[in-house]
């Protein structure tokens, strides 16, 4: 039988690594092959190709329309960003093509559109999928079709004024218990940079001032944020990617972090430029107040693809008003962390009841595999002075060099 006669139908794009899937991002050309093989002498109406990218988002919640009515309210929203069809094979007067026994490959090329794309993605209520869809057309027989997906990565450069610019905050609060006031807690904390990328270690840089009469405990996480959006309703889904927990501070006692470090997993980068679906990360500075609420201080994150270029710690300390310079010392992050507590376990009371959500017990205080080696810095806010401004070291190096161009000058007028 004529369906018999198909014994593969295949697409294989084209990468500069064998074995490895190409990736790509707005404005490249995406190449490969249609391979075809055939156990027999096949008759073919037409080979056809169909590219497609498509930010998807789903969703259900109940609703209750009263004291015995129940309805499922469904949210849906999708945005496209490719659509690209090509015929690779199909006779000019509409004729059957008649294709001989073996193996047939058929190329294509295609490229991808020049303005932003977003990168590939999988989340529990949505998605972000680009694929080539394939359709092989034969008389007497049902249309054989295959698909492939290919990654695309958009990339985000941390080498930015905006990226590069540190980020600090305070923020204090008053410890209660039963009508009863144990004193205040503040939390002062700072990181050199707003952007990185998976893999590098953020040094945190903080204080904290327990002026309460009971011991608090410091501790540092990384959250992940999804949103996904339909018809005006958002649903987010919060997860914690790292955590970093530090010693415990006593009653009116202060507690400073030179540069304590939290290491970046392998996660996706941000996306922030998708209308319906966006990816944000955020690092929290916490604190633990035994008989009360948390107090937690946010510093956003953005996770980039480029990494830092090695003089953009220097730009970024000169073009602010914060000025840090890192010194990375015989650095190791282990290599098996332990894993992150559940989110649950790190927002306030008042994010729970905003959130209808019951809080969760805290995780274990056994974080030893998290590294916490202090790091040469020098913080302004913590009352280090801030490195020479770029124009005088410049000026310093001009004189120097005027100098010895006299010298030198000299010496060869002498020997003459």
């Amino acid at each position: 039988m004529i369906f018999d006669k198909l014994k593969k139908l295949d697409i294989v794009f084209d990468s500069p690594e064998v074995d490895c899937p190409p990736v790509f991002s707005s404005g490249d050309v995406v190449s490969g092959r249609v391979v075809l093989d055939l156990s027999g002498e096949s008759r073919v109406d037409s080979l056809k190709l169909h590219a497609e990218g498509f930010a998807k988002v789903h969703w259900t919640e109940s609703r209750s329309a009263g004291s015995s009515t129940a309805y499922t309210q469904n949210y849906s929203d999708e945005v496209e960003y490719l659509n690209r069809r090509e015929v690779l094979l199909q006779a000019d007067n509409g004729e059957i093509t008649v294709l001989p026994a073996g193996r047939h490959e058929f190329p294509f090329s295609f490229q991808l559109p020049e303005e932003t794309l977003v990168t590939s993605f999988e989340g529990k209520h949505g998605s972000i999928r680009y694929w080539v869809k394939v359709k092989l057309h034969r008389p007497w027989t049902t249309v054989k079709k295959i698909k492939k997906e290919f990654t695309v990565i958009e990339p985000i450069d941390i080498n930015t004024p905006a990226l590069l610019a540190p980020q600090a905050g305070t923020k204090d609060k008053m410890a209660r218990a039963w009508y009863r006031n144990f004193g205040q807690v503040s939390v002062t904390a700072k990181i050199d940079r707003k952007g990185y990328t998976p893999g590098e270690v953020i040094p945190v840089f903080a204080e904290f001032d327990n002026s309460t009469s009971r011991s608090i405990v410091p501790k540092a996480y990384i959250t992940q944020t999804q949103t996904f959006i339909a018809r005006g309703t958002m649903k987010q889904k919060r997860s914690v990617v790292a955590t970093l927990c530090g010693d415990i501070v006593g009653a009116r006692c202060r507690e400073t972090w030179h540069g304590r470090a939290i290491k970046i997993p392998p996660v996706g980068p941000s996306i922030l430029q998708c209308r319906i679906i966006k990816v944000e990360y955020m690092l929290k500075v916490c604190v633990d107040v035994p008989g009360t609420s948390k107090l937690c201080l946010e510093l956003p994150l953005v996770i980039g693809t480029i990494p830092l270029h090695p003089f953009g710690s220097r730009t970024s300390s000169v073009s602010s008003q914060y000025s840090v310079n890192l010194e990375w010392l015989r650095m190791a992050i282990p290599e098996q962390p332990e894993p992150p507590p559940d989110y649950s376990s790190v927002v306030t009371e008042e994010e729970a009841e905003q959130r209808n959500n019951a809080v969760t017990p805290q995780p274990a205080e056994d974080l030893s595999g998290i590294l916490e080696r202090p790091l040469m810095a020098f913080v302004q806010e913590f009352r280090f002075r801030p490195p020479p401004v770029y124009s005088e070291v410049t000026e310093h190096f001009m004189y120097v060099f005027i100098y010895l161009f006299i010298y030198l000058f000299r010496t060869c007028k002498e020997m003459k």
